[in-house]
């Protein structure tokens, strides 16, 4: 499961107000949720693009702090997705990912990825004996 942070200024309940049919435009059908960190995530357990096999995203809560989007994009083996005459359906598979997550965090698909460098190096940086 990643987690991704909203821009500065912003929070995730005013960009999505209603989560779990932003979820449904891009992916089909909520089937289940699933217990993350105290969080009821919502569950697409057969999503409408051939690559994926499960997704699980939704709000991921935390008192004092901002909340985060918490996505987690289960993908089926390329093989199969292959030998189904698929392959076209990567690319949507691709775009559907990167425009989800950028019209709910407000982040660019470079801006995440310096966001998640950034909190990788500050972890390797924290020594442990402080």
């Amino acid at each position: 499961m990643r987690e991704y942070k909203m821009r500065r200024g912003e929070h995730l309940e005013d960009r999505v107000p209603d989560m779990k049919a932003k979820i449904e435009d891009f992916f089909g059908t909520v089937t289940d949720t699933q217990e993350y960190k105290g969080s009821d995530l919502y569950v697409v357990g057969d999503p409408d693009n051939p690559v994926f096999e499960r997704i699980v995203a939704g709000t991921v809560e935390y008192s004092g702090k901002k909340d985060k989007l918490g996505v987690d994009f289960i993908e089926r083996p390329a093989e199969d997705v292959i030998a189904e005459g698929n392959a076209d359906a990567a690319a949507d598979a691709v775009d559907a990912k990167n425009d989800f997550l950028e019209e709910c965090t407000g982040r660019d698909a470079k801006s995440r990825r310096d966001s998640m460098k950034r909190s990788v190096e500050d972890d390797a940086e924290t020594p442990d004996n402080v």
